[in-house]
């Protein structure tokens, strides 16, 4: 009889086991990701492909597929009613930058774009707006995610990061 063979995906592991609510290691609420990682000025460590006055453009760390991209604004907040008009507009001009990016560089025939506003509508992190960009291809589903829960992506997080990020350079 054949042996399976299996893909490991280690670093979802911390992701999916964690809940929402967990504590850090000082006992508090985790510091919200989207606010720390431009503070910390390690753009290409953070995955951070360019910076605008109010809004920024990052790599997903857990992508449905090789260049899943988010549009965050730098100000903490879930309430897309009370988010600026600027921030909100700067928001849609680096969704079209990444389109653009990602259509040139990768060829996809589709996009996902969106946001997941409270928990019913599968939001992760509720406390920071933020917009999704999934570039798809026709057929780009698989069997894996049925069998085993496990999303094959051809390419390595900071492979994606380098095709992507000469398209943000000033």
């Amino acid at each position: 009889m054949e042996q399976l063979g299996r893909l490991w995906t280690p670093w979802r592991a911390a992701y999916v086991t964690r809940s929402p609510e967990e504590s850090d290691a000082t006992g508090g609420k985790p510091e919200c990701f989207l606010c720390l990682n431009p503070r910390l000025n390690k753009d290409e460590e953070t995955l951070i492909l360019h910076r605008g006055e109010e809004s920024y453009l990052l790599l997903n760390l857990y992508p449905y597929n090789s260049g899943h991209l988010m549009v965050a604004p730098y100000a903490h907040g879930g309430d897309l009613l009370g988010l600026p008009q600027e921030a909100g507009q700067e928001m849609l001009s680096l969704v079209r930058q990444a389109v653009r990016a990602l259509t040139e560089e990768y060829g996809p025939t589709g996009f996902n774009i969106g946001m997941n506003l409270g928990r019913p509508a599968g939001a992760g992190l509720l406390d920071h707006l933020h917009i999704h960009v999934v570039p798809r291809w026709e057929g780009d589903t698989n069997f894996m995610p049925i069998v085993s829960d496990t999303k094959v992506m051809p390419e390595a997080l900071q492979q994606t990061y380098a095709r992507l990020r000469p398209y943000f350079l000033v």
